[in-house]
């Protein structure tokens, strides 16, 4: 690994541990870009390294009460069924139109939680609704963020962070928390529709990158304590953009 790697790996980590979300932002163009794997390659192993570091940085924020585990659970049940679907249909598309697709897919969620956070502020959870929409919020939400999982091989942490804080009105915290949740349920769903890949992987590759995600998570998840809600958000959706952007910039003239 280079260094470039291994601080990639730091920053999935912290971006983890922090934010709830973010990790796969980066492993995936980390493992494509500055260690030469394929794009199919990289989206599996990502989900190893996001799905493991997840588990881990969930200790620090379970150990403060902000992981709703009975949301968790259920969120991360609705969306396996969705990962494993996703895997499929994620390793019969082109690895262009895949990195362009998760580019595009990174900016509109950045622009969604960059509105949130800049117009929401508080840590206040969003008003209840009437439970019959909130269901349904809740399943179509849960779904797609599985099978976004599974497509792209990341965690959904881009997709569940913002899902509980908008959909189910978590506040920040506990949206940062129990994501972590269910992105181990999630990435562990996605690597059954991608068990055929397991072997021909760089494992070596995966643990150091791991190892060195999951120490920076438990950092991040301390460092969260230190932030608010809004700074949380907006660094978040300025992540998401930023990644976005270059990776539209590296990917969209190879489909034209």
């Amino acid at each position: 690994m280079t260094p470039l790697v291994f601080i990639a790996a730091a920053l999935a980590g912290l971006a983890i541990g922090t934010l709830g979300g973010g990790g796969a932002i980066l492993t995936v163009p980390a493992l494509v870009y500055l260690a030469g794997q394929g794009a199919h390659d990289a989206t599996a192993g990502s989900l190893v390294i996001v799905g493991v570091a997840a588990l881990v940085g969930l200790i620090p924020h379970a150990r403060r009460g902000q992981v709703r585990v009975r949301s968790g659970l259920v969120v991360g049940a609705l969306g396996a069924a969705g990962a494993v679907i996703g895997s499929g249909l994620g390793q019969r598309v082109e690895p262009e139109l895949l990195l362009t697709g998760f580019g595009a897919l990174l900016l509109i969620v950045g622009a969604l939680m960059l509105h949130r956070a800049v117009k929401r502020p508080s840590d206040r959870p969003e008003p209840e609704t009437d439970p019959g929409p909130r269901t349904v919020r809740l399943v179509v939400a849960a779904t797609i963020a599985g099978l976004l999982t599974g497509f792209f091989g990341v965690g959904g942490g881009f997709i569940l962070v913002p899902m509980l804080a908008l959909a189910l009105g978590f506040p920040m915290p506990a949206a940062v928390g129990t994501s972590l949740l269910i992105i181990a349920l999630n990435s562990a769903a996605g690597l059954l529709g991608r068990s055929g890949q397991l072997l021909d992987l760089d494992w070596s590759l995966i643990a150091v990158f791991t190892a060195v995600t999951m120490i920076a998570s438990l950092l991040g998840a301390r460092l969260s304590t230190r932030l608010s809600a809004r700074t949380l958000g907006i660094a978040f959706a300025v992540l998401l953009l930023g990644i976005g952007v270059f990776m539209a910039i590296e990917n969209l003239p190879h489909l034209v």
